[in-house]
């Protein structure tokens, strides 16, 4: 049975020419090479969270993905247990325009987290989203249910391929851009779609997570870069 779709979706671009023939099994091959030697990466980050800050491992949040499937996403837990429940209180607080919340001085992250987010090491359990087919390793990043609900008809059309790890938004600043230039980049990246331009992207994320452009969470005291 196909997964609920929760929202009437406007009419979106077509998904990139013959996604079928390069997107998934480049996605998958490449996620299991990199699952072996990112284990003992996993296991340390996992006893960095565990030991120093009460509650799971993981963060286990519902996003939206292709065609507005709702799906599971899974990262490593870099905020306090309380964190969903002091969100409302913090949106005004956002210093990003638009209606994505993004806070440069988020009091709901942990020490530990703070490091998580500025290496982006945060993110790395959704290998096992790609693996699964619920993400990509390279598309727009997965929005919050209540945030689709409130896009504009022109965002609807960044939910016509599968969200990613990574992405042209990501190495194009992050939270220095804001919503529009968000869509622009998303909508961008759904036109042109295609091995080369996936491959330039994730060679583009290692420089963007090494200089830690947008990333928002530096340690307290640390000026962003």
């Amino acid at each position: 049975m196909p997964a609920a779709r929760p929202f009437a979706l406007a009419p979106v671009l077509p998904a990139p020419p013959r996604p079928a023939t390069w997107k998934r099994p480049f996605d998958l091959v490449l996620s299991l090479i990199l699952l072996a030697p990112l284990v003992p990466i996993f296991a340390m980050v996992a006893a960095l969270v565990k030991l120093t800050s009460p509650g799971p491992v993981f963060f286990v949040q519902t996003r939206i993905g292709r065609d507005g499937a709702p799906f599971a996403i899974l990262k490593f837990r870099s905020m306090y247990l309380d964190a969903e429940a002091r969100r409302a209180a913090l949106l005004a607080q956002s210093d990003r325009d638009g209606l994505c919340f993004k806070a440069r001085n988020d009091p709901r992250i942990t020490p530990v987290g703070r490091w998580l987010r500025r290496l982006s090491l945060d993110e790395l359990p959704q290998i096992l989203n790609v693996v699964q087919g619920t993400m990509s390793l390279v598309g727009p990043r997965p929005a919050l249910p209540s945030e689709v609900a409130a896009y504009p008809a022109r965002a609807l059309q960044r939910l016509a391929v599968l969200p990613g790890i990574t992405g042209l938004w990501q190495v194009s600043g992050r939270a220095e851009i804001g919503f529009d230039g968000m869509i622009d980049l998303d909508i961008a990246y759904v036109r042109s779609a295609s091995l080369r331009t996936d491959l330039a992207i994730l060679l583009r994320t290692f420089n963007a997570v090494l200089s830690g452009r947008g990333a928002y969470c530096p340690p307290p005291g640390k000026p962003i870069p």
